[in-house]
């Protein structure tokens, strides 16, 4: 374990300037080691980085927009496909994708009533679209034998 004595206090505060420009904990092992000559791990930096009340500055990182999906690319027509796993509590289930690009999972529950799940919240397919998606999905049910 490395004690904070074995530092000069010039070294002290040139660690704790370093932290307050706003650099890392690595940063700081790295000058610990190529500047001072003290190879630490990064558990005794962190806690010599406690023991000297240093505060790193943690800057934000650029949001992520992992909610946020690639645009959907329009294809011009629809596609309905039907799940080999039905979802849990349907009859029959599956997949749609509309001429603009947007996908939707439906189904059909016990009693025949079909629902439909887009993805993109609040999206309404066409009324063109919403009849060629029911043309598709009866002639797929009528093939599969249900």
């Amino acid at each position: 374990m490395f004690s904070a004595n074995k530092l000069t206090p010039e070294q002290k505060d040139a660690l704790k300037q370093r932290a307050a420009e706003g650099a890392t904990m690595s940063d700081l092992q790295r000058q610990l080691k190529d500047d001072f000559g003290h190879s630490l791990t990064y558990m005794d930096t962190r806690f010599l980085i406690l023991d000297l009340g240093i505060e790193l500055i943690e800057t934000p990182k650029a949001e992520e927009k992992k909610d946020e999906k690639p645009a959907p690319v329009p294809t011009g027509f629809v596609t309905v496909t039907m799940d080999s796993l039905t979802l849990p509590g349907a009859l029959v289930s599956g997949k749609a994708t509309f001429s603009d690009g947007e996908t939707a999972v439906w189904m059909l529950d016990q009693t025949g009533r079909p629902g439909l799940d887009p993805d993109t919240e609040g999206y309404r397919p066409t009324q063109e679209d919403i009849m060629e998606f029911q043309k598709q999905l009866r002639e797929l049910i009528q093939k599969s034998g249900l």
